[in-house]
């Protein structure tokens, strides 16, 4: 008889468990209340009790676990000398989307060579995600695979939705039970109907087909996640980050019903994928949050040095601090940007 089943497949590879991966890399006291006492922080700055401004800034993916432990340490510093009026959280982001092919992040591809050891991936993800709480950030990344949460979502401290996968049902299901604050960002061409229905479809109880923390399939029914805003990208169309384009997405979120909780990523379609705009974005998003406190923060992908460089390459040729996935500001560049953000928010608090 002709085989008909897994005619495709030419490898697998048993994953631990959840819950022996979390035993194996388990997480302090200390790191579980500050992963709750962070959520409850950025819970307050969506809903507009805290007026800091929330910047979720870092690699745009972590590679290279030396560079992003001394992009980490220069960030905690910075973050403890502005917490008074913002409230910093580090992009660490292991999964990346693919148009079509490429390098899907370091759970995917650990070792940067193709071999993809997920097992190992996941390990290096939950104790990285420690180093960072340890030295005293909180945490934030882009879930992508709907069962990577089960192996790290109890270290992150705000998450996000791509604009490739916000208008999935399974990306929205997702959310729907996860347990920290998430933005779902605005689609591909732009267009907000998509992160306005996610947030609604997010915040429901949703049932749907999923792993438990023993591995085993399970149907999972959500009480809904009520933590969710938009991210603006911008899109095909250009940017939307400016003060009119804004009042727009208010005024569509409140129609809907939803909060008026607007973070905007400097980068992507906003810098038209050029970082050196950053800053320029960055800037005009203070300015409004001194008048709108819809204006809740920021996104900014950030490194040690500036650009990007190609990837693939033989890992020993590859730039230390440099991104291998999109372009990031260097940390000169950051820290300057937020210490003038920083002295510009001070009408906030006075």
């Amino acid at each position: 008889m002709k085989n008909i089943t897994d005619i495709n497949i030419t490898s697998k590879t048993l994953l631990p468990t959840p819950l022996s991966l979390c035993h194996e890399i388990e997480k302090t006291e200390a790191a579980h209340r500050f992963v709750a006492e962070s959520r409850e922080a950025i819970r307050q700055i969506i809903f507009g009790k805290d007026r800091r401004l929330l910047i979720v800034v870092g690699p745009c993916s972590i590679h290279d676990l030396n560079a992003g432990r001394e992009y980490a340490e220069k960030l905690a510093q910075l973050a403890k000398e502005v917490n008074d009026r913002m409230l910093i959280v580090m992009r660490v982001y292991f999964e990346k989307p693919r148009t079509t092919v490429g390098w899907k992040g370091l759970i995917m591809d650990p070792n940067l060579d193709g071999t993809s050891d997920i097992p190992q991936g996941l390990r290096i993800a939950r104790r990285f995600l420690l180093d960072i709480i340890e030295v005293g950030l909180p945490t934030a990344t882009e879930l992508l695979d709907p069962i990577t949460p089960q192996y790290i979502a109890d270290l992150i401290c705000w998450s996000a939705i791509g604009a490739r996968t916000t208008e999935s049902q399974t990306h929205r299901q997702m959310a729907s039970g996860l347990s920290m604050p998430l933005g779902f960002k605005n689609g591909t061409d732009g267009g907000l109907a998509v992160a306005i229905n996610a947030i609604k479809a997010a915040s429901q109880s949703q049932t749907f087909l999923g792993i438990d923390n023993e591995g085993r399939a399970n149907a999972l029914t959500t009480k809904g996640n009520p933590h969710c805003h938009v991210v603006l990208r911008g899109g095909s169309q250009g940017p939307n980050y400016s003060a009119c384009k804004v009042a727009e997405v208010r005024e569509q979120l409140e129609k809907s019903g939803l909060t008026p909780a607007i973070m905007t990523d400097c980068s992507h379609a906003n810098s038209d994928k050029d970082p050196s705009r950053q800053p320029v974005v960055f800037e005009e998003i203070v300015r409004q949050s001194l008048q709108d406190p819809s204006v809740i923060g920021a996104m900014i992908e950030s490194n040690l040095k500036h650009g990007s460089q190609p990837f693939p390459q033989p890992v020993d040729s590859l730039e230390y601090g440099v991104s291998i996935t999109d372009g990031c500001i260097d940390w000169p560049t950051t820290e300057a940007m937020i210490r003038k953000a920083y002295a510009k928010l001070a009408p906030l608090f006075n």
